[in-house]
C-alpha cells in the first residue's frame, strides 16, 4: 500500500480521516508510519527517529520540562468499516479507528505541526511517539521495543497517552492477563459416545465459574476501578461424527492496579482451582500489569488541574504502565469514546476532535487557566 500524504497544517477532520482511510491493523502500520515520518520531518524543527514502525519526534529547545505524548498507530482488525464515512447531517465520522485511537493521533500530528516548527515557542519541551502494535500481546508493543532500544526518548516530566477519553482524564489503568484453559478427553465416534469422553463438555465447570464470578471493586487515588473476569475464545471439535478430545477455553482477566503481574496471576489460578478437570492445565500467554493513578506527582497534578476537570479510573490497559514503571507520570487524554473501541460501529463525534486539541494547546503553552 502506498502511504498517504500528511498535510499537519489542515483541520483536525481531514488529518483524521487521512489516517482511518490508511489501514493499519497490528503489523501492518508500515504505510501510516511512513507517511507520519515524513510529516514529521518536513516540518524542520524536530529531530526525528524510525524503530521499526515506531516513528519519534522531539523538539530540544533547552526548556526545563519535558511532555510525552504518545499514540498507537495501529487498529483492531477492521470490520467492513473502512474507508471512513462521515455523516455530515449528524456530525458524525464512522471507521476503523476513530476512536481508538486515530483521533488522537490526528491531535498529536496537529499538535506537532504547530510546535515543531523553526522559532515555536511551547512552555516546554516535547516528544511525540507513534508506535505499533498496541492491540496485540505486550510482547510485540512497539514502545516496549523503542524503550529496549532508545528508552532515552521516553524521558519526561510527565506522559499523556491520547487514547480515547471522551475528552476526560483517565488515570491509570488496569492490568490484563490472559490464559489458555485447555481440557482433556477421549476422542470416539459419535454414535459410540460412551466410549469417549467428551473435552467440550468438560469445560462447563469452566464456564460456570466464569458465570457466577464477582469483579472486584477497588478505589484508588478517588478513582474506581473495576475487574472483569470473562471466556474470549472456546476451541474444539475435530468433525460432525467425532467425540472431542480437547476443548481450549482462552479467558482475559482485567484486574485493578492495586494487584502486580503475579498477584492477577495466582488469583486466576485460585479462581479454577475446582473447576479444572483432571488432567486439565492452565497456561498464562500474556500478562501486563496496570498502573496507579499517580494523581499526587506534580506534574500529574498540574496537567488535571489544566484541563479543569476530575479523573477517572481508565477501564482497560494502556501504555501509562510502561511510562509508570519508568518512574514518569503519565495519564491517559483524548477525543473518542472508549466504550465504542473495538465495535463495528466505531465513531467518533466531529465536534469532539477540537476542544481536545484545544485543551492540549493551552497547557502546552502555559495558557491554560
Amino acid at each position: 500500500m502506498s502511504s498517504p500524504q500528511l498535510d499537519l497544517a489542515a483541520d483536525i477532520l481531514t488529518i483524521t480521516r487521512a489516517l482511518v482511510d490508511t489501514p493499519s491493523v497490528s503489523g501492518t502500520e508500515k504505510a501510516l508510519a511512513d507517511a507520519v515520518e515524513t510529516a514529521l520531518r518536513g516540518l524542520g524543527g524536530l529531530e526525528v527517529e524510525r524503530v521499526g514502525d515506531a516513528v519519534l519526534a522531539r523538539t530540544n529547545l533547552g526548556l526545563p520540562t519535558r511532555v510525552v505524548l504518545a499514540g498507537h498507530l495501529d487498529t483492531v482488525p477492521i470490520a467492513d468499516n473502512v474507508p471512513s464515512r462521515l455523516d455530515r447531517e449528524a456530525g458524525i465520522l464512522y471507521g476503523c479507528g476513530t476512536t481508538d485511537m486515530k483521533s488522537g493521533d490526528a491531535v498529536m500530528l496537529r499538535l506537532a505541526g504547530r510546535f515543531g516548527v523553526p522559532g515555536a515557542q511551547p512552555a516546554c519541551d516535547l516528544t511525540f511517539v507513534f508506535y505499533d502494535n498496541e492491540e496485540v500481546e505486550s510482547a510485540r508493543n512497539g514502545l516496549g521495543r523503542v524503550a529496549r532500544e532508545l528508552r532515552s526518548w521516553l524521558y519526561g516530566d510527565l506522559a499523556i497517552l491520547l487514547e480515547p477519553t471522551d475528552g476526560e482524564i483517565e488515570a491509570g489503568c488496569q492490568g490484563t492477563l490472559r490464559a489458555v484453559i485447555e481440557l482433556k478427553g477421549h476422542r470416539a465416534h459419535s454414535a459410540r459416545s460412551w466410549l469417549g469422553d467428551n473435552a467440550i463438555h468438560r469445560a462447563a465447570d469452566v464456564l460456570t465459574t466464569l458465570a457466577t464470578y464477582r469483579p472486584r471493586e477497588v478505589e484508588i487515588d478517588g478513582c474506581r476501578y473495576r475487574e472483569g473476569l470473562n471466556a474470549v475464545r472456546i476451541e474444539g471439535g475435530v468433525a460432525g461424527n467425532v467425540v472431542p478430545d480437547v476443548c481450549t477455553v482462552t479467558v482475559n482477566f482485567r484486574y485493578a492496579p492495586d494487584r502486580d503481574e503475579d498477584a492477577a496471576e495466582a488469583h486466576v489460578r485460585e479462581v479454577f482451582a475446582d473447576a479444572l478437570a483432571p488432567g486439565a492445565t492452565l497456561t498464562v500467554v500474556d500478562n501486563a500489569g496496570g498502573a496507579v493513578p499517580g494523581l499526587s506527582e506534580p506534574a500529574a497534578a498540574a496537567f488535571v488541574a489544566a484541563v479543569g476537570r476530575p479523573a477517572r479510573a481508565k477501564l482497560g490497559w494502556t501504555d501509562v504502565a510502561r511510562f509508570a514503571a519508568f518512574g514518569i507520570p503519565a495519564v491517559n487524554f483524548g477525543p473518542g469514546d472508549p466504550q465504542l473501541a473495538h465495535t463495528r460501529e466505531e465513531h467518533i463525534p466531529v465536534d469532539r476532535l477540537q476542544p481536545a486539541e484545544d485543551a492540549l494547546i493551552a497547557y502546552l503553552t502555559g495558557s491554560a487557566a
